[in-house]
């Protein structure tokens, strides 16, 4: 094999396996040191320039870095790193005066967002301290999107989304809220130099051909409309008896809300699986938490009808069949169809994209799927002036996708804008690797390493949050636990950095090595041979092998990255600091930084 490219920015991106499977790229280990210190605004901040919206991520987030995070290769539970992200907020000092501060010089470059959710509060937060006049427009009254109508209160406290949603508003934005775009020819006659569509996955799906659907109609509910139908204070009861049908994220919030506005008995009905199901394990554990039962492998047959009535719903029992490539089948049990009693039907089976408002003469073009015609890195639709991000743009995800989409978006724009490529002439990200000795043994980090459990957050008592849709269910962690938890982190940013003109293999490191990832051994052009050789093998190929030059003796250092502790003991035994700890920063370049 080649010797490996630690130049190459990305190399070590992706061994900071937490920050490299976060959509937005948010240098994670940077704020969890900074928790552990307790600066807790310097931490927020570190988020605020990526995540755009610490306090509510910190709340809400679908949490892709967790399963990513080393800790959870070493023991079971990965750090909590989501909620140590709500720290930060919840913590925080006055942090207004560290932001961008309008009115900005006017560049002469009018922009208009459609919908006011998170990928288009992020374009606004990047282009505005370029001197964009910015215009957003949203059908709701304030904004936040989805993040306002589908997150429940108890979940996300309303002020915690008002207050990071005025940071962006605060830069100078014209809003225009209770704002119903209808026609994009008509926005784009207006004379903006770009639209940017961030309207989301506004059409929830329905099971309008099943039996007895229209006859029950007043008691069957969209999901994502119903939820905010209760955001906006529309809907504040429901019946007794619920039905919540879908397994998503979706569903587990509007039964935990069906609870509260007076649902006693709340069950939640899926096709698939309890395994299968598309939720987070997170949110099913806390429906459950709240006597929620979830019926698996039931599939819906039909509304019952009794005197014009909905009384309830029949299901088909099935069993799931996989097949040799893992595909599944739901396959009918034979048994009888079981029936279950509601009151109310809530159906929460998926989200789909919906343009009416989008003429079809524009140019912009639009795949069979009814979805726009989108370019993966520019975010550019195939009108010159359109762009399209967050659900709008490849269908529901979440709101840090949302967000990563969003600053790409605004780079676009910005370099589109400047008559420049926005291809060719996309921003490298910024990266710095700096090395964290301070004498022989001693670091500027913390690298001692011990097996900590996951620390649990507290949640408010159950007797008090099922009585009202605003107490908030999760309590956060307070200081002493935070700093506990901040030091489960393993600081996979510092990364063990290799000399081969040092090295003199006396393999000190090797013996000292806790997980054995270190091998001096002869070079092998195939990489799966070379896997194997290894005193451990290396057998997740999704992490690299750390390969040196040629050693004196025709030997390589070779490193699984995978396994490695970042815990500085090679670096500490070597006797020529061949082995050096330096600390490795990315951040995703913003339009408003070049």
């Amino acid at each position: 094999m080649e010797p490996t490219d630690i130049n190459n920015p990305e190399y070590f991106h992706k061994v900071v396996d937490c920050q490299y499977a976060c959509p937005s790229h948010t240098p994670v280990p940077e704020y969890i040191r900074l928790i552990a210190q307790g600066k807790y605004t310097e931490a927020y901040m570190v988020n605020w320039d990526s995540n755009v919206f610490p306090g509510v991520l910190g709340r809400t987030c679908d949490r892709p870095c967790e399963p990513a995070c080393r800790r959870g290769r070493v023991e079971e539970e990965p750090v909590a790193i989501c909620r140590l992200k709500r720290v930060a907020a919840d913590h925080k000092s006055e942090v207004k005066n560290l932001m961008p501060q309008a009115p900005f010089t006017p560049n002469g470059k009018k922009v208009a967002l459609v919908g006011g959710g998170p990928a288009s509060l992020t374009v606004a937060r990047d282009l505005a301290p370029q001197g964009y006049e910015i215009h957003l427009y949203d059908e709701q009254s304030k904004g936040g999107g989805f993040m306002r109508s589908q997150i429940p209160a108890f979940r996300l406290p309303e002020e915690v989304l008002d207050e990071e949603v005025g940071y962006i508003l605060n830069l100078g934005i014209h809003s225009h809220f209770n704002h119903y775009v209808d026609s994009l020819k008509e926005l784009i006659n207006k004379g903006y130099d770009a639209v940017f569509v961030g309207s989301g996955a506004p059409k929830g799906k329905d099971l309008a051909n099943l039996p007895g659907r229209k006859e029950g109609a007043s008691n069957i509910h969209i999901g994502i409309n119903w939820l905010a139908s209760v955001a906006f204070e529309h809907t504040k009861s429901i019946g007794k008896r619920v039905i919540v049908l879908g397994g998503g994220n979706t569903a587990m919030d509007c039964c935990r809300t069906a609870r509260r506005l007076g649902g006693e008995q709340v069950k939640v009905v899926v096709r698939s699986p309890y395994a299968d199901m598309k939720a987070s394990p997170w949110e099913k554990e806390d429906a459950i938490h709240e006597d929620i039962p979830i019926i698996d492998n039931h599939v819906p047959v039909s509304f019952v009808i009794e005197q014009g009535k909905l009384c309830g719903m029949t299901f088909e029992k099935v069993k799931a069949v996989y097949d040799d490539k893992g595909n599944r089948k739901l396959v009918p049990t034979g048994e009888a169809p079981a029936f279950i009693e509601a009151d109310d039907v809530i159906i929460a089976i998926g989200q789909e994209n919906s343009f009416p408002w989008i003429e079809r003469d524009l140019g912009l073009e639009f795949n069979d799927r009814g979805m726009p015609v989108v370019n993966e890195v520019t975010f550019a639709s195939t009108h010159s002036k359109v762009f399209f991000g967050g659900d709008a743009a490849f269908g529901p995800k979440n709101i840090i996708t949302s967000v990563a989409q969003g600053h790409q978006a605004a780079i676009s724009i910005h370099l589109k804008c400047t008559n420049r490529d926005m291809v060719k002439d996309r921003p490298s990200p910024f990266v710095n690797l700096v090395s964290q000795k301070m004498g022989i043994h001693e670091w500027s980090y913390d690298n001692d390493i011990w097996t900590d459990h996951r620390y649990v957050v507290p949640q408010a008592d159950k007797s008090l949050t099922l009585k009202s849709i605003k107490k908030e269910v999760e309590l956060g962690f307070d200081e002493q636990v935070a700093f506990k938890e901040a030091q489960r982190c393993l600081n996979c940013d510092v990364q063990t950095v290799f000399d081969k003109d040092k090295c003199i293999e006396c393999d000190a490191c090797v013996d000292i090595c806790p997980t054995s990832c270190i091998t001096f051994t002869p070079n092998n052009d195939d990489e799966s041979i070379l896997r194997g050789l290894l005193k451990v093998p290396a057998n997740n190929t999704d992490q690299s092998l750390y390969v040196s030059g040629q050693l004196p003796t025709t030997k390589v250092m070779i490193k699984d990255e995978n396994v490695c502790l970042h815990c500085g003991l090679c670096a500490e035994r070597c006797p020529t600091s061949a082995w050096d700890m330096k600390q490795f920063f990315y951040s995703v370049t913003k339009a408003h930084q070049f």
